[in-house]
């Protein structure tokens, strides 16, 4: 296997893994007020394994079209937004804060918008993989915002 693939492949484990494991679907969850439009919970596993892998599989187009000079720069966006990526589970669902998840949304938001232009230099079809993440995450920062507005403030209090 080459790097580019290795790269990808890792990077996609990683979020999809580490977001699985810290997604915890429990009491709490079960008793905050959501939206009627909210997706069944089913729905988000299947979701994000199809996102991550178009995401994955862009990598490796983005790699082969990309300039050598311009790698390290593909590998940045890539890296930027898995920190971003892995940041939102365990604020949301861990730390049971949709406050702090919904300021962190924007930075996830906006890594994932960096990786649509970015791409688009060095692989179209490879742009065009990320847009159903760009649609995904749009949809998520909504509902994550109606979230907290059906819930109120949370804190000590609402994370027991």
């Amino acid at each position: 296997m080459t790097f580019p693939i290795i790269f990808a492949v890792v990077w996609a484990l990683i979020l999809a893994g580490g977001g699985g494991l810290l997604t915890t679907i429990g009491e709490w969850y079960h008793n905050l007020e959501k939206p009627s439009w909210q997706p069944p919970d089913w729905l988000f596993g299947p979701a994000w394994t199809i996102i991550l892998a178009l995401a994955a599989w862009a990598f490796v187009l983005g790699w082969n079209g990309a300039p050598e000079g311009d790698r390290p720069l593909l590998i940045g966006l890539y890296l930027a937004n898995g920190l971003f990526h892995f940041l939102w589970s365990p604020l949301f669902f861990t730390a049971k804060r949709p406050d702090w998840a919904l300021i962190e949304v924007p930075f996830l938001w906006l890594s994932v918008l960096a990786l649509t232009i970015f791409l688009r230099e060095w692989s179209v079809a490879a742009s065009w993989m990320i847009v159903p993440y760009l649609v995904w995450v749009s949809f998520a920062a909504i509902l994550n915002w109606k979230i907290v507005k059906l819930n109120g403030p949370f804190g000590r209090k609402a994370a027991a």
